[in-house]
């Protein structure tokens, strides 16, 4: 199929990156995320189907797009997960094939991540905040540590790498596992990504004063390791550090580490993500507080030209930035779990 005009934002930023919610609905309960008793799940009409997906999946690759990132809540839970990925990594676009990669908290991979491989899927990113069972359990409000240990090595065995392992380091909570989550990753040839906890929980319980900062977790890593910047950042929302022993500066590297500061370390000038929600909403920032109608439209039978014009619509109205340091910041309606990481 020919190619769609490029998704450039009225600032510059050239869109590469499209991550696709597939469900609201997770297995965990994570306290950042949503309160105990959960939220209200999106009525399952409402969710875009496999052809949905596609058709705007489809759009976005011939208009640019090389990379999606399958997202959630957690995307495991939906039934037709493998169909999915099969069917994001068959699309085609001026550079080829996307790279389909996902989000999860790695529950069900112990089943599905030789399926996923052999579908399509690139790697994984998996959520994890503790070594701890009790703290675990704690955090998630559920005991599924061993479960989600279980998908990070089921996911090494299928090559679904290079693995990255999300933490969100809190206060009073698991900083003291800072070490040994990273050393932890090392051992399996993973990258760890501290990520600083974000104001986009369910419940607007987040406050700045109860974040741990870029800056606290680096001195943390510094304490135990030595870390060199690694060069070459482009569009990624980690910034990446050689991680070798402390004192030994010439010693050959034992990986790297990440770390995503959103919010005292902006990136959002290199910025080249859209995020497409479940329900078919784009949102052309993950703070945003406006979305555009895509579901809609397709289920109206749009043609392409009208879903490109939509798309590039809501990329025309994009910030230059979030806004989180702004004195007039208003969190988004949509908690993380219904807009996709």
């Amino acid at each position: 199929m020919r190619p769609l005009p490029l998704l450039v934002d009225s600032h510059g930023r050239e869109h590469r990156d499209l991550r696709i919610s597939l469900t609201d609905h997770c297995n965990l309960r994570c306290t950042y995320c949503m309160p105990a008793e959960g939220v209200p799940w999106l009525a399952k009409a409402s969710l875009l189907t496999l052809p949905e997906l596609l058709a705007v999946a489809g759009v976005a690759v011939r208009a640019g797009i090389t990379e999606i990132r399958l997202t959630g809540g957690e995307p495991l839970l939906r039934r037709d997960i493998v169909e999915i990925v099969a069917g994001m990594a068959a699309l085609e676009g001026p550079s080829g094939h996307p790279e389909v990669s996902m989000t999860t908290n790695g529950i069900g991979l112990r089943k599905l991540a030789v399926p996923l491989a052999e579908a399509g899927l690139a790697r994984v990113n998996v959520s994890l905040d503790t070594l701890v069972r009790e703290r675990f359990a704690e955090l998630a409000r559920r005991d599924r540590l061993d479960d989600t240990l279980a998908g990070i090595e089921a996911a090494i065995a299928a090559g679904l790498g290079p693995l990255k392992l999300n933490t969100v380091l809190m206060r009073g909570t698991n900083t003291d596992e800072a070490v040994p989550l990273l050393d932890f990753a090392l051992a399996r040839g993973a990258e760890l990504r501290f990520i600083e906890q974000m104001p986009l929980d369910a419940g607007h319980t987040w406050t700045r004063e109860g974040m741990v900062t870029a800056d606290e977790t680096q001195a943390i890593i510094e304490a135990a390791h030595l870390l060199t910047p690694l060069p070459g950042r482009g569009a990624a929302p980690a910034e990446r550090f050689a991680v070798r022993p402390l004192g030994e500066p010439d010693a050959e590297p034992l990986g790297t580490v990440g770390i995503i500061a959103s919010v005292t370390r902006p990136f959002c000038g290199n910025c080249d993500r859209l995020r497409l929600t479940a329900d078919g909403q784009l949102r052309n920032c993950l703070f945003a507080t406006g979305e555009t109608d895509l579901r809609t439209p397709l289920r109206g039978g749009a043609p392409e030209s009208a879903l490109t014009a939509l798309i590039h619509a809501s990329l025309a109205a994009k910030l230059p930035g979030h806004g989180i340091n702004d004195p007039g910041f208003l969190q988004p309606r949509r908690p993380m779990s219904a807009i996709g990481g």
